[in-house]
């Protein structure tokens, strides 16, 4: 939540900037403070408008304005904005435009290099990317195996991982030699995409070419091999690290007690949390979070619930996936109702995902007066529907035969350039579908 300082901050940066002028006649009334926070906070309400966004960028920067140099997150921010509606050659000259010869370290601009290689990647301009880091990296001082990794990165986020790995041994020589990092990534980027097989092979070529496996190394294949079956294997795994002594840490032990507790049950994922603590190894809200659902999964709510105590006595609040290791196990209406109630008292602002998750619920239970309360407190929030909980919603209706309800949703999700169902009660047809009989005309 914003403090209300803050809130006044974004409510002067949002009214047109050249009202933010100080007339002459109140010059005696300080300027409002703005700070970088403000700053970012500001760029990411106009995150759908990139010309705003750009003008409000250069106004924060400009004597006329808040005359706030730019910080590299704010670089960033805007670089990203204006990638996202695919304005890449302004995006690129806003970058190339904040390089400073002079400036020792030209890292500054580095986190805007980044956001422009995963726009481009996102929008599968993947030659455009690996162009970015040729011409525009080099331009700026910056075409070096950190900004390679990068690219390497913003290509496996967006599940371009054939792309990149050519890119990392397609060439001779490749523009870096391939380092543990450069592994680990591409680890990551086959993991994303669920390509076992290519992951185990690549795994296994680390030792055929020398390359040392580090902790996260292990971690990714410890994770990948637990989400494809194989939880057993994980833990073995695991017990490899301890015996090779490396440091492991809170999200190697995590990983581990996941695929124990998937393998053997959640008593032994128990034991092992346990030895962690004793291990010296401090748990964090992903620990608690996975020992619950463990507990959850089995029916041992009481159990689960005791483990959110210990979470609190730890010093960490319970998230918004500790609410959902509930939700999607409880089977009490009331009580489901109850904690997601308990949850907003909290301050545990629940998203998207939790609202579809319970309607969805509701509607499986028959129970139509929750699924209105949930979407309350969606309204409440000041959560605008996606087509998810639009859907969901259209569902529970139609089952109750509430046609011109449904229909109402329907069209208002329309209304919003949302896609919705093709559903024969509402005749709803996929946008851009045709009839049957618009096609017999084409022919």
């Amino acid at each position: 939540m914003l403090s209300v300082v803050r809130r006044r901050h974004l409510l002067l940066l949002t009214v047109p900037f050249s009202t933010l002028q100080t007339p002459a006649t109140a010059a005696a009334t300080p300027p409002s403070r703005v700070d970088g926070a403000a700053v970012l906070e500001t760029l990411s309400l106009y995150a759908n408008d990139w010309r705003r966004a750009l003008e409000f960028f250069h106004w924060s920067a400009s004597p006329a304005g808040a005359n706030l140099p730019p910080s590299p997150a704010a670089v960033a921010r805007t670089v990203d904005i204006l990638g996202k509606h695919f304005e890449f050659p302004l995006a690129t000259s806003l970058l190339v435009s904040h390089y400073d010869p002079a400036r020792a370290d030209p890292s500054f601009l580095r986190p805007a290099l980044r956001s422009l290689f995963n726009r481009l990647a996102a929008a599968n301009l993947v030659d455009d990317a690996v162009r970015a880091f040729y011409s525009t990296a080099d331009s700026i001082g910056l075409q070096d195996e950190l900004s390679f990794h990068a690219l390497v990165d913003a290509l496996c986020d967006h599940r371009r991982i054939d792309e990149a790995h050519h890119l990392c041994f397609g060439k001779d020589p490749p523009p870096f030699p391939p380092v543990t990092k450069t592994h680990n990534l591409l680890l990551r980027g086959w993991a994303k995409t669920r390509a076992w097989a290519r992951l185990r092979h690549l795994w296994f070529d680390m030792d055929n070419r020398g390359v040392a496996k580090d902790l996260h190394s292990y971690s990714i294949y410890m994770d990948a091999l637990a989400k494809s079956g194989k939880p057993w294997k994980a833990f073995k795994v695991f017990r490899e690290m301890k015996q090779k002594g490396l440091p492991i840490d809170v999200v190697a032990y995590n990983i581990a007690i996941h695929s124990i507790g998937l393998a053997q049950g959640v008593d032994f994922a128990i034991r092992l949390y346990r030895q962690m603590v004793d291990a010296g190894c401090k748990p964090n809200a992903s620990t608690f979070n996975t020992i619950v659902k463990l507990l959850c999964k089995e029916g041992r709510f009481k159990e689960g619930y005791a483990f959110v105590q210990q979470m609190h006595k730890a010093g960490i609040e319970p998230t918004v996936l500790t609410y959902h290791c509930f939700f999607q196990y409880l089977s009490r209406p009331q009580e489901v109702l109850g904690l997601f109630e308990k949850m907003i008292e909290r301050g545990c602002l629940p998203k998207m995902d939790t609202y579809v998750m319970l309607i969805k619920r509701f509607g499986r239970w028959g129970f139509l007066r929750p699924v209105f309360i949930v979407w309350k407190a969606m309204e409440e929030q000041g959560l605008s529907p996606d087509a998810f909980a639009y859907n969901a919603l259209i569902d529970v209706l139609l089952e109750k035969r509430m046609v011109d309800l449904a229909k109402k949703y329907d069209d208002e999700m329309l209304a919003k350039g949302l896609s919705p169902k093709p559903r024969k009660e509402l005749g709803t047809k996929v946008p851009g579908a045709e009839s049957d009989s618009d096609e017999l005309m084409m022919h």
